[in-house]
């Protein structure tokens, strides 16, 4: 499932989706990446104020990954960005 990630707010809200659709709680996805739970608990409210490392070792952990691609060109249909 991709879903596009424009936002500190639509990136912990992803996150946080993921973690719970695999039945994890903070702790064992804490573990799991070894990060600290307070870490976890940061990426899923203010990924902003996380590093880049932390975000690669939990989303790694959960079973995704991190691509980077350019933006299609804007349309007068297509201006959310």
């Amino acid at each position: 499932m991709d879903q596009l990630i424009n936002s500190a707010n639509k990136l912990a809200h992803s996150l946080r989706s993921c973690r719970k659709s695999k039945g994890l709680t903070q702790a064992t996805a804490a573990g799991r990446s070894g990060l600290l739970p307070k870490t976890i608990s940061l990426l899923e409210n203010h990924p902003e104020k996380c590093t880049v490392e932390s975000l690669r070792k939990y989303i790694s952990s959960l079973g995704l990954e991190l691509i980077l691609r350019e933006k299609p060109e804007l349309t007068k249909d297509r201006q959310d960005w």
